[in-house]
């Protein structure tokens, strides 16, 4: 999820998404239906935008289901995107640019470094901190494995950083994977198929005939972290909902559930910059 902000229209409402867990029975894309931004609109809006730290380009989108103006923080791509209602006029749209240029500069001051997947590195591993070292080839061992608190890498220099992501996202897949199935177990349900994914809007997601996806960057968390989310995903094998029922029975897998949440949300860029 990115971190935005929004400007409603006069007499609409809207709730404000958050970087939480969601079970949807569609996929990741298609949320907003893209239109066509004129070539005088978009030339009238910069297509970069400066902040102490330097500058970062803006993409501007124009959605059908956009019930307000938001700007909206990428914190993979460090751009800025200007979602826009239909019928924008642009004074409108560049007024909420310029009133919000304050609210810009501090959430990206605020972005975390990125932490890139080289030697020598400290990595997180459910929430332990492990340094990336590259060594030769050992008999008996893969291209990849942790030893102490070391994630040890063989092969180029040039291959480290995706070596260590394949490693990661296999053994986010081991992981999340035991886990769902016991918490399955528990609840007297069978989950179908899990599956581990790069996405950005949301740490985990359940369809309705029972197949559970996951953000592999979840391996990266505390442990207690990624065990909510997993909770959070097997309990709605149960309720396909958010009611009062749902957070019970969450509560009943994983302890201390807000303070999970919590860390989520406090931690999402980090972890969205990480490798």
């Amino acid at each position: 999820m990115t971190a935005a902000i929004n400007q409603d229209y006069p007499n609409r409402s809207a709730i404000p998404s958050t970087p939480l867990p969601t079970c949807r029975g569609r996929g990741e894309q298609g949320i907003y239906e893209d239109m066509t931004v004129t070539a005088a609109f978009r030339m009238a809006l910069p297509s970069q935008l400066s902040h102490p730290a330097g500058r970062v380009p803006m993409r501007v989108r124009v959605s059908r289901r956009a019930r307000r103006l938001a700007l909206k923080i990428d914190a993979i791509g460090d751009a800025v995107e200007l979602v826009l209602p239909p019928r924008t006029s642009l004074p409108r749209a560049l007024n909420f640019l310029k009133s919000n240029r304050d609210w810009l500069e501090t959430r990206l001051a605020a972005l975390p470094p990125r932490l890139v997947f080289e030697d020598g590195e400290k990595v997180p591993v459910l929430g332990a901190l492990h340094r990336i070292r590259h060594v030769a080839r050992a008999s008996g061992r893969g291209p990849v494995w942790i030893e102490g608190r070391e994630i040890r890498v063989t092969g180029e220099a040039r291959h480290i950083a995706r070596r260590v992501r394949d490693f990661l996202k296999e053994k986010a897949r081991e992981e999340l994977g035991r886990r769902a199935r016991r918490l399955a177990l528990q609840l007297d349900r069978k989950v179908q198929r899990i599956t581990v994914r790069d996405t950005t809007t949301r740490w985990g997601s359940c369809s309705a005939n029972g197949n559970l996806a996951f953000s592999w960057r979840l391996i990266m968390a505390p442990e207690a972290v990624l065990h909510y989310v997993v909770a959070h995903e097997a309990a709605h094998l149960v309720e396909m909902n958010h009611g009062p029922r749902f957070w019970k029975l969450v509560e009943r897998l994983v302890p201390h559930v807000e303070r999970q949440r919590d860390w989520l949300n406090r931690n999402r860029a980090w972890l969205l910059r990480i490798g």
